[in-house]
């Protein structure tokens, strides 16, 4: 079977709503919303997107309520030419909904509403459509179906990344460490990593003996480390812009870096290209109302590095 596709990505796609305060409030306190916005998100739809709008050939399977289909969400992935051929579509939930919440020194609070999310756990994992890619992504999800779709995905020998982000808490270290054996590359960031050895009893090493030959931690605007067991260890500067919402900066760096590599680019090309395309997703609110061109983030990487 030829591969005609590139990325799928496998996890949530959510209504966001984006909300900026001065200060978060303590209990049996309120506090007022400088500004909210409903923007669309999900990590895994955000890689799709971001992924698409740079030209790969993407696609995403996630659970979501019957109200999403022709939704203006949905018709903005058709329009990109992302692959929803595999959506899960619940009869009973709407689609899962994130409220996150912004302070004035970027700190972050969420909720998430799962909803239509809770229909991974007893669905298939597809198979056919993960044969129809190079590489499968799994993003913020179910960690019972993010397991069962990395041990497919590995058995089709496809290039599989994870990202735990928020999620990472649901995991049992002895799902965590199933979901990383089946990985070739880790994503997180430098909490997140730091917790995942914490919880495996691992350093850097151990945990690359347990499956992963590239571990990415992105350390906001001081940019990322990348572990590697061909490479050994190299950082990388982040192209900074000033944030006017961080909520998109991980998943566009990680759409960013697959694109890249997964054509063929080095850990050091790929990673620089990355923080290219986080930097414009930064710059405004949302996780995808600002996504780059592929020539837009290629100059800005030039005109950077």
């Amino acid at each position: 079977m030829t591969i005609k596709k590139d990325l799928l990505a496998i996890g949530h796609t959510a209504l966001d709503y984006i909300i900026t305060v001065d200060e978060f409030p303590k209990a049996n306190n309120s506090a007022p919303m400088k500004t909210m916005l409903n923007l669309n998100g999900g990590a895994a739809a955000n890689v799709a997107m971001i992924g698409a709008s740079l030209g790969l050939k993407s696609g995403l399977v996630s659970a979501v309520g019957k109200e999403f289909i022709d939704s203006h969400y949905h018709k903005e992935m058709t329009r990109l030419g992302v692959d929803t051929e595999a959506m899960i579509i619940s009869e009973t939930e709407n689609t899962p909904t994130a409220f996150v919440m912004t302070n004035k020194n970027q700190d972050q609070i969420s909720y998430f509403y799962w909803g239509a999310g809770k229909d991974f756990h007893d669905s298939e994992v597809p198979r056919e459509k993960i044969k129809e890619f190079k590489a499968v992504h799994l993003a913020t999800g179910d960690p019972h179906f993010n397991c069962k779709s990395g041990i497919v995905a590995k058995e089709e020998e496809r290039l599989v990344s994870f990202d735990p982000g928020q999620d990472l808490g649901m995991y049992s270290p002895k799902k965590l460490k199933e979901v990383i054996s089946n990985s070739n590359i880790l994503f997180g960031n430098h909490h997140e990593i730091k917790r995942i050895q914490e919880s495996l009893a691992v350093d850097i090493n151990g945990l690359m003996e347990l499956g992963p030959e590239i571990v990415l931690t992105t350390c906001g605007k001081e940019g990322s480390i990348i572990y590697s067991l061909d490479e050994g260890k190299f950082e990388i500067d982040s192209i900074y812009r000033p944030a006017v919402d961080p909520t998109g900066a991980g998943d566009s760096y990680k759409a960013g870096f697959l694109s890249q590599f997964i054509n063929g680019k080095t850990l050091e090309e790929s990673a620089k290209f990355a923080s290219s395309v986080s930097s414009f997703v930064v710059e405004k609110q949302g996780c995808q109302t600002n996504m780059p061109s592929y020539e837009d983030a290629y100059n800005r990487m030039m005109d950077f590095y």
